[in-house]
């Protein structure tokens, strides 16, 4: 793994270190949505859910877009997918021992 790639690792988990951006992250998995039925879904002022959506699009999770006075929110298909690949990095594999084994 590439420092790069370590620092946009830890980015990825920082930003689903907290419930309620999981829970963001849950909701946006059954597509955009806007910030308003977030606010509802989630019972969170706008203040609180407008941090939390910035830490996820800060990462790469989250994309907005504006139509007129609303925001709509999705995840991002490219950053599922680096994640995916990211824990596949993790997966145990056979290892030779040396002379202790």
């Amino acid at each position: 793994m590439t420092t790069a790639s370590a620092v946009n690792t830890a980015r990825f988990f920082q930003a689903l270190s907290d419930p309620t951006r999981v829970h963001i992250v849950e909701l946006l998995r059954h597509g955009e949505r806007c910030v308003c039925d977030l606010t509802d879904a989630l019972d969170a002022s706008q203040p609180r859910l407008s941090f939390h959506l910035k830490v996820l699009k800060e990462a790469g999770l989250v994309a907005d877009r504006r139509e007129g006075r609303w925001v709509y929110y999705e995840l991002r298909q490219e950053a599922l997918e680096d994640m995916r690949q990211v824990l596949g990095t993790f997966e145990p594999h056979s290892v030779r021992r040396g002379c202790c084994s």
